[in-house]
């Protein structure tokens, strides 16, 4: 595995970055539909904060993240109370059907393009015939003005901030309309969905299309 490029910022990341956010994830949960023991894996999982908040409604978790540093954070975190795997979720280490709900939180936008398919694949692949796919990322617009300008300045800049790698794959991420090729792609469709921050940020609740 290549140099851990959130090795620096993790132990502060809970601090720098969820009080802008939490209130995403609060919206999110309150698209899905709970069942006790439901099983959730959470791809590109961090420091484990979304899952903790999985695991106290009842569920069980699971997650993975490529970064060592961020999983760290997260078995201190949730200790024996989740299940958390190594690696990057273009390659899911559980068998077919295994969840309920595959939770991808600003994970996609990270990654190169190819990899987002197969990430996508993968997520559907572990998904039960029953279960969810939930997507929150940046949304390709239109932006509202001024506030939703303002926010995109804003989120531009964090992620110029987050490395010229970064950057190019969140800018390639949103060049190709984001999320809606992937969904297109992987005969998914879209059960529920918000716009946030003014157009800046897209929650997606997705099921097989079985049509």
């Amino acid at each position: 595995m290549t140099m851990d490029p959130y090795r620096k910022i993790a132990r502060r990341y809970d601090v720098l970055i969820e009080p802008f956010i939490k209130h995403l994830r609060a919206t999110s949960m309150k698209m899905v539909s709970f069942k006790e023991e439901m099983r959730v894996l959470d791809v590109g999982c961090g420091t484990g904060t979304y899952l903790n908040l999985y695991q106290k409604g009842s569920c069980k978790a699971f997650g993975m993240d490529r970064s060592p540093a961020m999983l760290d954070i997260a078995r201190k975190k949730l200790g024996k109370r989740a299940k958390f795997h190594l690696g990057d979720a273009s390659h899911i280490p559980y068998p077919d059907g295994t969840f309920d709900l595959v939770v991808a939180f600003f994970a996609l936008h990270e990654m190169p393009a190819p990899m987002r398919s197969k990430v996508m694949s993968e997520s559907k692949r572990v998904m039960n015939k029953d279960g969810r796919i939930l997507l929150v990322d940046h949304h390709s617009g239109p932006v509202r003005f001024p506030k939703g300008w303002i926010l995109k300045m804003m989120i531009t800049c964090v992620e110029l901030a987050a490395g010229q790698e970064h950057f190019r794959n969140y800018r390639n991420f949103l060049a190709r309309r984001g999320v809606f090729p992937l969904i297109t792609e992987h005969r998914l469709f879209v059960e529920k969905k918000k716009i946030a921050t003014g157009g800046n940020i897209g929650l997606f609740l997705l099921a097989r299309n079985n049509a």
